[in-house]
């Protein structure tokens, strides 16, 4: 554009120069009073001449800027109301911009933007620098059609990477700011990403850009500032594409997936090319919780793999840290729309620790704990909540846990020593226990395999001990309003009439051979039902549901 210009300002005044300019005498110049009005003439003649070639030429006319912008955008550009700015800054400015994929013209609009702002320096043109110093965009808005739908592939076709290939005319710095990109869903809906600024610096085609964006983030609602380096961008093979760069992902709105809370804090770094890009975070939660449970401190660091063309996650290493805890997964986000499946694996953890973003209250029981488990959550639906889309598979182990309820606990401390055989004294006789009220604490066991369903955790072979006695039992229990309900059968060191005292025990005596097995004791079929503060259990001869 600056050649251009300049030659023609050139040829010009070299034209016009034997009409305006008089052949000087050999004598000295001559001080007469007509010279002022001839320099004067000469003056005004190459101003306008001048003028008149910035007028034709003019590097920032639309037409000669017109295809820096579409390079730019990647897109063919249409504009409403255009006009030229000379000082302080050469360039023009535009409004009602409108823009079409290149590859695909006849299809509607992916976006428009309301203001733009072309600008170079005066410094670059004398010096015939292939340069702009600014492209300012304000109010753009693009709208992406649904990932893997008909009306995507016609605006993306096979090969239409090569519109981001960038301007062969270097752009000092892009600056996009009041901006919004959406994406819009299969069912209709639509992620919206507010982009409160742009900044790109050396635009230019075959070369690496760096970058810094400031923008919300669509769900969870989170407010992104990431900056790096970009390409050289490869329009032939677009996923080998270099980038690289550090994040920050803060304040994170987690209430906005359903069935979960808190506010999460995350930060990161990454670096490879855009269909493997290596990116290592932390995260701190000081208030998660699921459903109506207690919010909780929840930090995690992990490493992952993210395609950067179509936003599929593998996690390599995740290990989130709740009290003294750590939880270990791994496993992979993929698809449109995603689904997350996890392998969660818990080493010596304490059960209070995983149990309390569940319960409002406090959490039932306490103890170490071994788990693993198989998690997949399904993609995301207006109108379904977070267990909803929970499943999970695995079993776990909890060799000494307590219970926190001291009533329940002292209950259990009794009918343990009843099922050894102990005999209730008040006297403290060696070999008895003490009376009801100074029961000493006993540690029960609980493990087996459990399964996770919209909300309900079920189990087909719950194994639960304590000394003298062992329950075996299968049935559910809901995350929603804490009931269960399950069934099966105590096994006992010792008879039926030693699970109840006094007069209860004598009427029992009679029975206790029907509810023998091979000499081991009583085996009397029970059921745990209710809800919170209302748990029972019962004997179920028949094993009622």
């Amino acid at each position: 554009m600056q050649n251009l210009f300049f030659e023609s300002w050139g040829d010009y005044f070299v034209a016009i120069s034997p009409a305006v300019i008089p052949e000087r005498s050999s004598s000295a110049f001559p001080r007469k009073p007509g010279l002022k009005w001839v320099l004067i003439m000469v003056g005004l003649a190459v101003g306008f001449a001048a003028w008149r070639v910035i007028d034709v030429y003019w590097p920032y006319r639309y037409r000669n800027v017109e295809p820096l912008l579409q390079k730019v955008f990647a897109s063919r550009i249409k504009i409403d109301h255009y006009h030229r700015i000379y000082f302080p800054h050469p360039g023009f400015v535009a409004t009602g911009l409108t823009l079409r994929r290149n590859s695909a013209p006849d299809l509607p609009p992916i976006g428009s933007a309301r203001d733009l702002l072309v600008q170079g320096s005066w410094l670059d043109l004398m010096l015939f620098r292939d340069l702009v110093r600014l492209v300012d965009v304000e109010g753009l808005q693009v709208v992406i059609p649904p990932v893997g739908s008909r009306a995507n592939h016609e605006d993306f076709p096979p090969g239409s990477s090569v519109d981001f290939a960038g301007p062969t005319t270097v752009v000092e710095e892009l600056n996009v700011h009041d901006a919004e990109l959406d994406i819009l869903r299969v069912d209709g809906g639509r992620y919206s990403f507010p982009i409160h600024q742009l900044v790109i610096r050396n635009l230019r085609r075959g070369s690496s850009i760096s970058y810094l964006v400031d923008m919300q983030n669509a769900m969870p609602g989170g407010h992104i500032v990431a900056n790096g380096s970009f390409g050289p961008l490869y329009p032939d093979n677009l996923g080998a594409t270099p980038v690289s760069g550090e994040f920050t992902f803060a304040p994170v709105n987690l209430g906005d997936i359903h069935g979960i809370s808190g506010t999460l804090a995350g930060r990161g770094h990454f670096k490879g090319v855009l269909t493997a890009i290596e990116a290592d975070a932390d995260s701190v939660t000081p208030d998660f919780a699921v459903g109506s449970g207690k919010p909780t401190r929840l930090e995690a660091l992990g490493h992952l793999t993210v395609n950067g063309l179509n936003g599929n996650i593998v996690l390599h290493s995740v290990d989130a840290h709740v009290g003294a805890t750590t939880v270990h997964a791994s496993g992979q986000i993929v698809d449109a729309p995603k689904v997350t499946d996890l392998d969660l694996t818990v080493t010596k953890g304490r059960v209070e620790d995983i149990l309390r973003p569940f319960f409002k209250e406090k959490v039932p029981v306490t103890g170490s704990v071994w788990l693993h488990s198989h998690a997949s959550i399904a993609a995301a639906k207006e109108g379904l909540k977070f267990l909803q889309r929970l499943q999970m598979d695995g079993v776990f182990e909890i060799p000494n846990e307590r219970l926190t309820n001291k009533s329940t606990e002292e209950s259990l401390s009794a009918f343990s020593d009843r099922a050894q055989g102990k005999k209730e004294t008040v006297g403290g006789t060696s070999g008895a226990y003490p009376a009801s009220g100074e029961v000493e604490e006993v540690l029960s066991s609980l493990k087996g395999p459990a399964r996770i369903r919209n909300g309900v955790v079920s189990t087909d072979g719950l194994d639960f001990q304590v000394p003298g006695a062992e329950v075996k039992m299968k049935g559910t229990f809901s995350l929603y309003d804490k009931s269960v309900h399950m069934v099966g059968d105590l096994h006992m060191q010792t008879d039926l009439s030693h699970v109840t005292t006094g007069f209860k025990s004598i009427l029992l005596k009679p029975f206790a051979p029907f509810f023998k097995k091979q000499n081991a004791g009583a085996v009397i079929p029970i059921a745990i039902t209710g809800s919170p503060k209302q748990y029972k259990v019962t004997q179920d001869l028949l094993h009622n549901k």
